[in-house]
């Protein structure tokens, strides 16, 4: 799980640092300084589980791409996503530009990005830029219950439908079904999906172990 140390998911790049690190030559060219964000949402994609945002109040530029870069998010009432890139000039990074169009389709993107007008937290779940929107109040409950959920769910199932999923949106019909194939002979030989089999049959909840 992914989230803020305090009341604000992340309120993105330090602006002073960010001029003072130019004045002073320590960032000659910008797109070496995001190598560093780059890493994190390479390493958010590439892991071999679910990473959850878990968001409550401001996620502002990167931040709120680092957020939209997880394979599931839950926001508090109180949240804020803020594409705030052209307040100042600049375009989305940290993936804004991948992430957000596949979310919330590229009108909304365009807006988004654009217009850099705060997005609450009810709005992104009716927009689909989150998966569920919750009272502050029971934020705290309900990231626990699903991170709780995932945990003791087919871990190892999980891992091979994040790749599925991720490879089939880049992917042609015939491509995706091939790898669905192949992956699914993994599936099937796992000690989960034999044990799963079983419970069902025995018509008792299931016992994974992520193997």
């Amino acid at each position: 799980m992914l989230t803020g140390a305090g009341r604000a998911f992340g309120s993105g790049q330090d602006l002073h640092s960010l001029a003072e690190g130019r004045s002073s030559g320590a960032v000659r060219v910008v797109s070496e300084h995001l190598q560093k964000y780059h890493r994190v949402v390479y390493a958010i994609r590439e892991m071999p589980k679910p990473v959850i945002a878990a968001v409550r109040g401001v996620a502002a530029g990167i931040s709120c791409n680092i957020a939209l870069a997880c394979d599931l998010r839950i926001a508090a009432d109180d949240a804020r996503f803020i594409e705030a890139f052209a307040r100042i000039g600049l375009v989305p990074d940290g993936g804004g530009g991948y992430f957000l169009p596949r979310l919330v389709g590229v009108g909304k993107a365009l807006e988004m990005s654009m217009l850099a007008d705060e997005v609450g937290g009810p709005e992104a779940e009716r927009i689909g830029l989150v998966n569920k929107c919750v009272l502050l109040e029971e934020f705290e409950d309900a990231t626990q219950a699903l991170a709780q959920r995932l945990a003791k769910g087919p871990t190892r199932a999980y891992a091979l439908i994040k790749k599925l999923i991720y490879s089939s949106a880049e992917s042609d019909l015939q491509t995706s079904m091939r790898l669905e194939g192949e992956l699914q002979d993994i599936a099937f030989e796992t000690e989960d999906h034999q044990n799963a089999v079983a419970a069902f049959l025995q018509k008792r909840p299931p016992e994974y172990k992520g193997r």
